[in-house]
């Protein structure tokens, strides 16, 4: 089974279902694989466990 994995900080529920509906129909356009194959694993760190140009995320 395919896995896609995104890493974000923290999403609503709502924002979770459109991500995993639009990658899982978008990878199984791409690769062929049918939908149910797919799994979609959302990573979330908290904002200030990211930072982006030496700037953690909870900063700006």
């Amino acid at each position: 089974m395919p896995i896609v994995t995104l890493t974000i900080s923290h999403l609503d529920a709502g924002k979770k279902r459109a991500l995993a509906e639009g990658f899982t129909k978008v990878a199984a356009e791409a690769t062929g694989i049918p939908e149910e194959k797919f799994i979609v694993i959302f990573d979330e760190k908290p904002r200030d466990s990211i930072a982006v140009g030496g700037k953690l995320l909870a900063d700006q």
